[in-house]
């Protein structure tokens, strides 16, 4: 019988101590502050995420390349070029009207946020399309920036 009351108030001392722990402050405290743990850190990946996502728009924006061009007269074209800043590309534009047997007769060159140039060209030959002359200046603009990348 001794035994049953000693069991008996050693398993009242065990759930006393465990409802203590239970309902004490520092216990909710503790949870309270490993919630909130949690939440920080699910807030930071967020965060995160979308600091990376803005980054890779940013980046695409940043990499546009438009190249206008317009025939005023037989053999004369109006060239408009945008893109980023960076590398020789004016020495690559250059280049590709030598080689496609343009001259230029007027050019306007900035470099200030972007690359941009607007030039009045004149071809030697008088045939020419404004799809080539389009086709070859971003190609040249795009070798440009494939040589600069690496």
């Amino acid at each position: 019988m001794a035994n049953r009351v000693q069991k008996r108030i050693s398993l009242r001392r065990k759930l006393h101590i465990l409802r203590a722990l239970i309902n004490s402050n520092s216990a909710k405290n503790t949870n309270t502050t490993t919630l909130q743990l949690y939440k920080l850190k699910a807030l930071l990946e967020t965060v995160k995420r979308e600091y990376d996502n803005l980054i890779a728009a940013r980046r695409g924006y940043q990499n546009h390349k438009e190249v206008k061009v317009e025939k005023v007269a037989e053999g004369t074209f109006v060239v408009k070029i945008n893109c980023e800043r960076g590398g020789d590309k004016l020495v690559a534009i250059l280049e590709a009207f030598e080689e496609m047997g343009v001259d230029v007769e007027q050019a306007r060159v900035s470099c200030n946020d972007a690359f941009s140039m607007e030039a009045i060209v004149v071809a030697e030959d008088q045939a020419m399309k404004e799809s080539n002359v389009v086709e070859s200046l971003v190609e040249a603009i795009g070798k440009k920036n494939s040589g600069s990348e690496s």
